[in-house]
């Protein structure tokens, strides 16, 4: 991202509780290619939110504060900035409505714009007042219906929070912010942290009336779908009312000492350890991967389905597939047409920069591709590619073949304005003497490429009934001696049309075995990407077991040995899944052999193609 965007924009506008994707905001994450950092903050309304997100931008005005008890914010607003501390990153800041607004009719919509702040971000902030208690816990039971609003894959999982480690594989960072802060941080008359108050907030409660099982339902899925979580607790701004109606405009020392620090102390944790948003296998989300996210996520919304992940991803991967087949394609087209001269000497040098460039192209496909099933766009490139190594072969023949013509006119021209002055006896050998001396010179022309010897024998055979008519006309040689060199003229013409064949059958090999030395470094390339892909997704799923293994121990420890046993079938289906992954490769082999199979077929439909009937190409 080149420029800051100047203020912030309507990302998701929230009409008559419809939800609408505004296109000028996409149209700014498209222009952005760049990894994004994306913290997104939700909460009742009239709790600050907007506040902290002008101080994560570094300005004290920006996303509308307001200083009514009407709600300022409708829909998802979007601001974004070069990161402040990670250099060729993009800071996406993402301001939400506040929630729980009484002039809403439908508290539905509530619920899709805490689930899409959860999708869209890497690091998700929830803004509460006073203090962490059964109330506060009640009144984020959106967090309890993200099972119902999420999936991760296309089919529904029935299992619900007993799976959760599907959605913690791409769930944000959980940050709880409380204002207007009033009680000590003491536990057990103990000194703790803000984090401490957090955990201790999250453990569950023996009981099992409904307000009790409310709020452990809020518990357990925050503790379930976020493992990673960080607590700020602030102090009022100021016991000014007239100061807090209007701090957009009132300096930052007019605000109480414990609340500047408690902002810079947020501030600096989200510059610090906010995450790119990243997706599953270790997808780092751009700019205009996140605009594609965006339109997904609301279309599915508006449609009655649930947004799916996957669905998520696949549309992500489809978009961004057909960019990578481009750009390599582009790369390779650019780079043949910098590094060839045509026409070329050998049919090998041809050979050695389409090599280089096949392969640099294929580097730049691996590069930006991802989750390419079946390898179906990597065999769009190498259709491309083979289309592409066509044109440069059939334009480095004609270049060649116009070259030898030229070459050959200029040096016959004399020899064929004359062409009458050898029917006179001894006339024959003139002809000869004078065709072979164009032969010769023909031969010292550097560069002539690949179509040598073809124009050479087309010139022979032009010239066998020219010779054939001085040799008859030639009243200085014998019969004998005419049939000797008629035969001899036959056998030059026969041989060359040997020769030509030849050179053909090895122009035909030598593509052969340059292809094949391709198709194995090409694989190569292939083989490391899908084991690193493996390796990512056999990570994440030693991070999933790790989160199960702690969730297990937390629960046993707080007496709830029910939970901890519903986690056993989870963590032995992750054990199961990492040594599965480890052990076989089996699927990975089958994609290479695709692969393989793919460039072999385009091989010899291309050898096919200009070893016997070039001209399909051109049509």
């Amino acid at each position: 991202m080149t420029q800051p965007q100047m203020a912030p924009i309507c990302l998701v506008e929230n009409h008559n509780e419809q939800l609408l994707v505004n296109q000028e905001a996409i149209e700014i994450l498209e222009k952005i290619s760049q990894p994004v950092v994306v913290v997104a903050i939700v909460g009742l309304y009239r709790t600050g939110k907007s506040y902290l997100m002008n101080c994560l931008a570094g300005q004290n005005h920006g996303f509308p504060l307001g200083s009514t008890v009407q709600s300022q914010t409708k829909g998802i607003w979007m601001w974004c900035m070069p990161h402040p501390t990670k250099p060729e990153h993009t800071l996406v800041l993402l301001d939400t409505e506040g929630l729980g607004d009484v002039e809403k009719s439908n508290p539905k919509n509530d619920s899709w714009i805490f689930a899409l702040s959860v999708l869209l971000s890497s690091t998700f902030v929830y803004n509460s007042m006073s203090t962490i208690n059964h109330q506060a816990l009640e009144q984020l039971h959106y967090v309890t219906e993200l099972t119902e609003l999420i999936r991760s894959k296309s089919s529904r999982n029935p299992h619900g929070i007993k799976n959760s480690t599907e959605f913690v594989s791409f769930f944000p960072d959980f940050v709880w912010t409380v204002r207007d802060f009033m009680l000590e941080l003491k536990l057990n008359g103990e000194d703790i942290t803000s984090d401490e108050y957090l955990e201790n907030a999250l453990k569950l409660i023996p009981g099992y009336n409904p307000r009790v099982q409310a709020s452990n339902s809020a518990r357990e899925c925050i503790r379930c779908f976020f493992p990673n979580r960080k607590c700020f607790v602030f102090d009022r701004p100021t016991h000014d009312r007239e100061l807090l109606q209007k701090l957009e405009t009132i300096s930052e020392d007019q605000l109480d000492l414990k609340f500047r620090e408690g902002t810079k102390a947020f501030v600096s944790y989200v510059f610090t350890y906010a995450k790119i948003k990243t997706l599953r296998e270790g997808i780092k989300v751009t700019g205009n991967r996140l605009g594609t996210l965006v339109t997904t996520y609301v279309d599915a919304i508006n449609s009655g389905a649930v947004p799916c992940l996957d669905d998520a991803m696949t549309s992500v991967a489809q978009r961004e597939n057909s960019v990578a087949v481009q750009k390599a394609a582009d790369h390779y087209s650019e780079q043949m047409a910098q590094r060839l001269r045509l026409p070329t000497d050998t049919l090998q040098e041809l050979l050695d920069v389409h090599a280089a460039c096949e392969k640099e192209a294929m580097a730049v496909f691996m590069e930006h591709s991802f989750k390419d099933e079946n390898q179906q766009f990597l065999k769009k490139l190498v259709e491309i590619i083979s289309e592409k190594i066509a044109f440069f072969w059939l334009k480095n023949e004609e270049a060649s073949n116009k070259y030898c013509q030229e070459e050959l006119d200029r040096l016959s021209k004399d020899f064929m304005d004359n062409i009458s002055t050898f029917s006179v006896p001894g006339g024959h050998r003139i002809y000869m003497d004078m065709r072979e001396k164009i032969e010769h010179d023909y031969w010292q022309v550097p560069r002539k490429g690949v179509k040598a010897c073809e124009v050479f024998q087309n010139f022979l055979q032009s010239q066998y009934i020219i010779e054939s008519s001085i040799l008859q006309a030639d009243r200085a040689l014998t019969a004998g001696e005419k049939a000797i060199a008629e035969e001899r003229a036959q056998k030059e013409v026969a041989e060359k049309e040997q020769e030509l064949l030849r050179q053909k059958q090895k122009e035909q090999q030598e593509y052969m075995e340059a292809q094949e030395k391709r198709n194995k470094e090409n694989l190569e390339q292939l083989r490391r990407k899908l084991m690193q892909e493996r390796e990512q997704d056999i990570k994440d799923h030693d991070m999933m077991l790790e989160k199960q293994l702690k969730d297990q121990k937390a629960f046993l420890e707080e007496g709830f040995t029910n939970k901890a046993e519903e986690i056993n079938a989870e963590i032995e289906r992750l054990e199961h899944n990492i040594k599965d992954k480890k052990e076989n490769i089996g699927p990975i082999l089958e994609l290479i052999e695709r692969a393989f199979c793919a460039w072999v077929f385009s091989s010899l439909i291309l050898v096919a193609l200009l070893t016997h009937n070039p001209s399909l190409l051109r049509k």
